[in-house]
């Protein structure tokens, strides 16, 4: 194992008072609301048997924002149409799948680097997850 890997910082929840900048700083301003539905549409089609809405923690890692994460259940079905993958996933790394589709399907449509550095960070923080194999399995 390398040192990096030793040292992996964890993700941790946003603070109340971070929350507000949170989806500006992930997605950008002009992306905030759109980006926000795309998250949450993915979801609900990533965990139909499962998702039914709620609330939400926002992640983040060395005071960079990450993903989103449902916070009504701690496992998920991910058995949905958007991806060939069947399985049972934590809250977390159903947040991360579905933060994943999000950041992977608005760049197709806007031209925008936050994104590209978002999916890339996020990529990079999956890579190191406990839950790596599953979630690379439902994003691939």
């Amino acid at each position: 194992m390398s040192k990096s890997e030793t040292t992996r910082q964890p993700a941790t929840i946003v603070c109340e008072e971070g929350r507000l900048e949170f989806l500006p700083s992930l997605f950008g301003r002009s992306l905030l609301i759109v980006a926000e539905n795309a998250v949450y549409g993915f979801m609900e089609k990533l965990s139909p048997l499962d998702y039914g809405g709620g609330f939400w923690d926002f992640y983040e890692q060395g005071g960079q924002p990450l993903f989103l994460a449902p916070r009504s259940k701690t496992r998920f079905r991910i058995t949905g149409e958007v991806t060939g993958f069947q399985g049972d996933v934590s809250a977390e790394a159903a947040g991360i799948i579905a933060t994943m589709f999000a950041f992977s399907h608005l760049s197709f449509q806007y031209q925008s680097e936050r994104l590209c550095d978002g999916y890339s960070r996020l990529y990079a923080y999956a890579a190191g997850h406990p839950e790596a194999s599953e979630i690379f399995q439902a994003i691939d």
